[in-house]
């Protein structure tokens, strides 16, 4: 595909298709409130403390289907299948009687999010229609595999943003009209956002919505390890069929622009003065006896000169930065973009983890993704780990690279807010 730039794609192009399904969802007489049985996306419960803590909040929370808890993965996923074949059987989650797409909000009082959820044509990132910008770990893409695979459902859409024009016509018109209608669902979960959800089944708006999104491509900014499961799982099953697609969740940033945040790293059974003691001959190494905020403020200053990360884990914060050119000539690949080169996720995985901790980053015993700042040193804490904290990359750096065909190291940027899980589930049948 050849396309123009950021909402200049060409129309000639067959670009995004998003089809209606009849969604799953929760039957609120059945559960004690929808916002009891949401979760975040299954990379960002915070494990096991936010995991116990969903589980107990609703004996119907979503969390038991996404991840499940027991001695095997296989057992696991089984449980997962079994679970979703009773919820279904008693009513707790009922099919809707159409097919639809389903316009989605989320809200707080600084940010309002409007966006599409459907089923999308699967497409290979030689296509151009979907552009992925991390690196996936083979093991996740295994395990989120065999859990569609036992539940032969989508459990929860992945967050895509394209680039409109800015004007209220095509798909945002139709959002901007299902906006003021009744919505199918409202609620508002405990991190404060509210949601609300609306069906769209009239042929008209379908069809409005379809003709202007065959004129975009665009970008994974949540759920790179499930997209290429969606991929895996297509090339194991007949086509034409509904493995064809997946479940997203459609965001026009131009309208709608996303918060990025950073995705830090836990790295178990390193203590903070053996990362030190390993660091110091290559960056400078500072400390600082201040409050988390301050941290990442003086973190978001030097990350504005050059690389820069926060280590935490000791009641102390240090910062680290300037990094020897000599160490960055020696283990950074230097056959990329320099904006790949230079990127802070780029010099954490090629210099420091590889180099100079010797951390493989592929190793759930070695070392954690985990998204929230607080959550992140209170585990290294806790644990006598180490705790890397990240400044996030500009939206338009990702977009960038991704367009080049440049995938940026696995787990570097956080685009949110991310969709509930929960609200809405698509079924597949063969």
């Amino acid at each position: 595909m050849n396309y123009a730039g950021p909402g200049d794609e060409t129309a000639a192009c067959e670009g995004l298709e998003l089809v209606p399904f009849q969604g799953l969802r929760y039957d609120p007489e059945r559960v004690g409130s929808l916002a009891a049985v949401t979760s975040p996306p299954y990379d960002v419960v915070v494990r096991p403390d936010g995991l116990h803590h969903l589980e107990s909040a609703d004996p119907h929370n979503i969390v038991r289907l996404i991840l499940p808890q027991d001695t095997t993965p296989a057992v696991r996923n089984q449980q997962a299948a079994d679970t979703l074949r009773q919820w279904l059987s008693e009513g707790v989650l009922t099919t809707d009687s159409e097919p639809a797409l389903y316009v989605y909000e989320q809200s707080d009082d600084d940010l309002l999010q409007r966006g599409v959820i459907g089923a999308l044509r699967l497409s290979e990132p030689a296509d151009g229609v979907v552009l992925p910008h991390e690196d996936v770990m083979p093991h996740v893409v295994a395990d989120r595999a065999a859990l569609m695979r036992a539940t032969s459902a989508n459990l929860e859409p992945l967050l895509l943003t394209y680039r409109g024009d800015g004007s209220v016509t095509g798909t945002a018109a139709v959002v901007e009209r299902a906006a003021g209608r009744e919505p199918l669902l409202s609620t508002t979960t405990e991190d404060g956002y509210s949601h609300r959800l609306w069906a769209v089944t009239d042929p008209a708006e379908l069809a409005e919505i379809r003709e202007d999104l065959r004129r975009h491509q665009a970008l994974i900014a949540d759920g790179h390890h499930r997209w290429a499961t969606y991929l895996r799982l297509r090339a194991e099953h007949p086509s034409p069929g509904p493995w064809d697609y997946g479940l997203v969740l459609l965001v026009d940033t131009a309208r709608h622009p996303l918060r990025v945040r950073a995705i830090h790293r836990l790295l178990h059974h390193l203590p903070v003065s053996e990362a030190l003691a390993a660091v110091s001959p290559h960056f400078r190494v500072r400390h600082l006896e201040v409050p988390l905020s301050e941290a990442l403020t003086a973190l978001a200053a030097a990350a504005a000169e050059g690389n820069a990360f926060l280590l935490a884990g000791d009641g102390a914060f240090h910062l680290i930065d300037r990094p020897s050119p000599d160490l960055l000539a020696r283990t950074v690949p230097a056959d990329r973009p320099e904006a790949w080169r230079t990127l802070d996720a780029t010099v954490l995985h090629a210099a420091l983890l590889e180099h100079v901790w010797h951390i493989p980053e592929d190793s759930p015993a070695r070392i954690a993704y985990i998204h929230d700042t607080a959550a992140t040193v209170e585990k290294a804490e806790r644990d006598g780990g180490t705790a890397v904290l990240m400044h996030p990359v500009r939206e338009e750096v990702v977009r960038d690279l991704a367009r080049q065909g440049v995938t940026m190291p696995r787990k570097s940027t956080s685009f949110g807010p991310k969709p509930a899980s929960g609200l809405v589930l698509r079924a597949l049948r063969s």
